[in-house]
């Protein structure tokens, strides 16, 4: 779907995207990222053991937030930045929301240029991994 240059506001909502990794998809992401820390898919890990869950890759966060941005551009654009901190653990089989506004809109050097901030946050509605996005329409 995406969004129209002309109508986008600063202060816009994103359309939310929902993630709830399980314990295969975890297992599956580490496969494909090369990050096997047992944090992520070893119950019995010490760490895992002190915290009480393995926890949520941070660029499986990452991903889901760059998913966020594409998702609400559409193929209007591209995404000429993003980036985001790891505030706070995630945890599998508890929904991450995906979330994000509008927080600037202008045009230099002939490109329209939107600044997103984006996050997710926990089931408690804790933003664990802030980030922002700039992203160019065609």
């Amino acid at each position: 779907m995406g969004v129209s240059w002309e109508t986008i506001k600063e202060g816009d909502e994103l359309a939310e995207l929902r993630k709830t990794p399980d314990v295969p998809q975890l297992v599956k992401y580490a496969a494909g990222s090369g990050d096997f820390n047992p944090l992520h898919y070893d119950f019995s890990f010490p760490q895992a053991k002190q915290i009480g869950s393995i926890i949520v890759h941070g660029r499986f966060k990452y991903a889901a937030l760059g998913e966020l941005v594409s998702n609400w551009l559409g193929h209007r654009g591209r995404i000429k930045r993003i980036s985001c901190q790891y505030r706070g653990m995630d945890l599998p089989y508890k929904e991450i929301r995906c979330r994000g506004t509008v927080a600037r809109k202008w045009e230099a050097d002939g490109e329209r240029l939107v600044e997103l901030t984006v996050w997710t946050e926990n089931p408690e509605g804790k933003k664990t991994t802030p980030g922002k996005a700039v992203v160019a329409f065609s």
